[in-house]
């Protein structure tokens, strides 16, 4: 075996898990689906080519990346696989031969659907009443995301037949006409415009905060039967799908079934001439054996479904010439190459500038001013330029683009850019003083998990921005009530509920404060042991990467966020000036390792209490536990309130103690004498 063949899987696979975690965790993909399919399916054919090569943890035998560590964790009955692709006659002409040549058949009558450019999730019904929904996850694991799916209307909370557990698969989408509405609200609002509905739909439906997903109008549509208790499903396919539209379930009018690749190839051309008219993005169709026997008679392989295969769409692409290329700061300080166009018509609009994602992806691509390049837009908002014509090159050649070289530091507020390891993106390093991350950062300091100022939302930050009343957070506590009543739809009772607002915040926590400054990659989590372990900012401020890597979880990339963060005087600056507003918080010797009342202790919370939620969650980490949103065997206690359901009845279950709200009250005021 040739080093080069195990070097360069070794690269594919960290590439392609690099991709999953933009695409999956981070709902920011930064290429394209076809060049994602382009590297999976070279890894594919290298693998079987050096099947020594092949490895248990390889892209190829999984799908998606893990949770997000802020959901609780769902484990799936059966997997959620994903499917392989084909991108040609051919391709689907060899699939249909080898299901023939499996069932020993002449010809197969096959289901087909659009396939949707969206989320998978899995729904599950108890008794008819909706319980639980998970995203797909890595495929066996996913994400409880049950209460922001509450919020979609298209999902039936309860369905006609009550049978004791219906399992539905399927994917959560945004309608073209919903992303368009939501975009210009969002660049009404100055705020950060989603690349295209699947990343809307993706990044709406995992918001932590179900309010947000709630605003958003999300839609939904049924592919499959996980699994059903009570009954016999139907047969086949296609009939399992007419039962779940008569279970209230929303399936697409384009499914049906057809016989033999003819009929395969006749809906996808049937379907690609009606995909611009379609309400909803499509990047395929979905062939699947229509007989359910037949299905579990074919099987699966690693990570795919022997009987089903994806047929994609190819992109949408046209040629043009590079004019320029400029950088871009976005809301939250990345510095992003733009690539300024010859005006070229693709996918169904006039493009004059196209993403080049970071000077990774201008390097790859070798682009350069100049050259005559390759624009894709694959129904995508914001285009991106796939490759370089290299033969059409001018000569002499042009000189590379290299992006830090040009901008040292930030174009915007001349504060310096930095790259993390492992990251492909230069971000500017001014947070909370950078003009182009101002809304941004100003929002997100208001907001209810960090300094908590009612009242002080997305809209009302904009407009103290656009006013020139508000420039860093330090400002917001200078407001006066004769600023606030000069403003839009503000009157003296809003203005002065807005400044007892701003008034209560200034007695908060270490912790909220550190999450409130927005330093990059640290959450609430990290935000709450940095507190616990240095106990005063002025030691957290000092502390170097070493020091910073010695509290629980934090690793390389976050310590050297912070460093960067506090190297810039300009963000010591409004910190003091925070301060000096009045910006307080109880401080106290933090020590690595301090152990607190109720370190390493699991509490799960249920039911109506008379505090909130939020509330009752930081007394239970001020004193060292850990909040979780399911019951299991490691648990130590569910905290029940009115009204307490399936939580509570699994905790007795597995015989964990349960406090009501007084006796968690007195327990909590024990642990702090």
């Amino acid at each position: 075996m040739a080093a080069t063949a195990k070097e360069h899987c070794a690269w594919l696979r960290n590439e392609i898990e690099r991709h999953n975690i933009q695409y999956y965790q981070l709902d920011s993909p930064i290429i394209s689906d076809a060049e994602y399919d382009a590297l999976f399916r070279e890894l594919q054919n290298l693998e079987a080519q050096h099947p020594e090569l092949a490895t248990p943890d390889s892209p190829t035998h999984r799908v998606g990346s893990k949770p997000l560590k802020e959901f609780s964790e769902v484990v799936h009955r059966t997997p959620m696989l994903s499917l392989n692709n084909a991108f040609s006659e051919e391709e689907v002409r060899s699939f249909d031969e080898r299901v023939r040549e499996a069932l020993e058949t002449n010809e197969v009558e096959y289901a087909v659907e659009p396939k949707f450019d969206g989320l998978a999730i899995t729904l599950t019904y108890v008794d008819g009443v909706f319980v639980q929904g998970a995203t797909r996850g890595d495929g066996s694991v996913g994400e409880d995301v049950s209460e922001n799916l509450r919020t979609v209307r298209a999902l039936p909370l309860r369905l006609p037949q009550a049978l004791p557990l219906v399992e539905i698969r399927g994917e959560v989408l945004m309608m073209k006409r919903d992303f368009q509405a939501l975009n210009k609200a969002q660049e009404a609002r100055g705020e950060k415009l989603f690349a295209n509905p699947r990343n809307a739909a993706a990044g709406s439906l995992r918001q932590l905060d179900s309010r947000i997903t709630a605003s958003r109008r999300l839609s939904f549509f049924a592919y499959g039967v996980g699994a059903v208790e009570g009954m016999a499903l139907p047969p086949t396919h296609g009939e399992q799908m007419a039962w779940l539209k008569s279970m209230k379930v929303p399936v697409a009018e384009q499914c049906g079934v057809v016989q033999g690749v003819l009929g395969l190839l006749d809906f996808y051309r049937d379907i690609g001439a009606q995909r611009a008219g379609l309400p909803y993005d499509i990047d395929g169709v979905v062939y699947k054996v229509n007989d359910i026997a037949k299905q579990q008679q074919l099987g699966f392989v690693s990570r795919a479904p022997r009987f089903a295969i994806a047929h994609k769409f190819p992109a949408e692409e046209a040629l043009t010439t590079v004019l320029d290329i400029e950088v871009q700061v976005g809301r939250t300080g990345t510095l992003t190459p733009v690539a300024r166009l010859a005006p070229v018509f693709v996918g169904g609009v006039t493009v004059t500038n196209a993403t080049l994602h970071n000077q990774d992806e201008i390097d790859r691509k070798d682009v350069r001013v100049g050259d005559t390049v390759v624009v894709r837009r694959a129904g995508d908002v914001i285009p991106e330029v796939a490759r370089v014509v290299l033969e059409k090159r001018p000569q002499p050649e042009p000189a590379r683009f290299d992006l830090h070289q040009r901008h040292p530091v930030c174009p915007v507020c001349g504060s310096k850019v930095a790259r993390e390891a492992e990251e492909s993106a230069w971000r500017c390093t001014g947070g909370l003083f950078c003009p182009a991350q101002r809304k941004q950062a100003l929002w997100h300091f208001a907001s209810r998990r960090a300094m908590d100022i009612e009242g002080l939302g997305d809209k009302l930050v904009e407009l103290l921005v656009d006013q020139g009343l508000v420039h860093t957070p330090a400002d917001i506590y200078q407001l006066k009530l004769d600023d606030l009543a000069k403003l839009e739809r503000m009157g003296d009772k809003s203005a002065n509920n807005l400044l007892a607002a701003i008034e209560h915040s200034k007695k908060t926590t270490l912790a909220r404060f550190i999450y409130a400054l927005g330093i990059r990659n640290v959450g609430e989590t990290t935000a709450k042991d940095m507190a616990r372990h240095f106990g005063t900012l002025d030691k957290m401020m000092a502390a170097d990467a070493e020091r910073l890597q010695q509290v629980r979880d934090v690793g390389p990339v976050v310590a050297q966020s912070v460093v960067a963060f506090f190297a810039e005087q300009h963000n010591i600056d409004v910190i003091a000036q925070l301060r000096a507003s009045g910006v307080h918080w109880p401080e106290h010797e933090g020590e690595a390792g301090q152990v607190l009342p109720l370190s390493g202790q699991i509490f799960v919370l249920t039911g109506t209490l008379n505090i909130s939620r939020d509330e009752a969650k930081a007394m239970l980490e001020a004193q060292g536990a850990r909040v979780s949103g399911s019951v299991s065997k490691k648990t130590h206690y569910v905290v029940a309130g009115a009204e307490a359901g399936s939580k509570l009845d699994k905790a007795r279950e597995l015989g964990v103690t349960v406090l009501d709200e007084q006796q968690f009250l007195q327990m909590l005021e024990e642990k702090s004498i």
